[in-house]
């Protein structure tokens, strides 16, 4: 897998930016994110439905958790925290899908699903 041409938007510490960007989460979020991108990419034609809904669930992943840390109560917090919990967890079935269909490789799948692993590990003490 290569993601050398992905764009990582996380900010070096010289860089500004905002309070999410600091999270080990969303920074994990965002390395997942690159890898979803990747893989779609690669894609063949004919997986339109799985790849919508890969490109729409790990983009809700990096969405809800920044959302999520500009709340200000703990239970709104909670409840975006949740949405991309349940995002996490829905890529992890379509990269379980995709790995049946034999439309990703076993090297993708397993870092992706460590990834995913980790996320939704950290989302649930969040």
């Amino acid at each position: 897998m290569d993601n050398t041409s992905v764009v990582k938007p996380v900010p070096s510490p010289e860089e500004p930016s905002l309070s999410h960007e600091r999270l080990d989460v969303y920074k994990a979020s965002i390395e997942f994110l690159a890898i979803a991108t990747d893989i779609l990419e690669k894609l063949p034609s004919g997986s339109t439905v799985i790849s919508n809904q890969l490109d729409r669930a790990s983009l809700s992943i990096v969405l809800n958790i920044a959302e999520g840390a500009g709340k200000q109560t703990a239970p709104d917090k909670h409840k975006f925290f949740g949405i991309a919990k349940g995002s996490a967890m829905e890529c992890g079935g379509i990269f379980d899908a995709l790995l049946v269909k034999r439309k990703i490789d076993r090297e993708s799948f397993v870092t992706g699903k460590k990834l995913l692993i980790r996320i939704v590990s950290m989302l649930s003490k969040m």
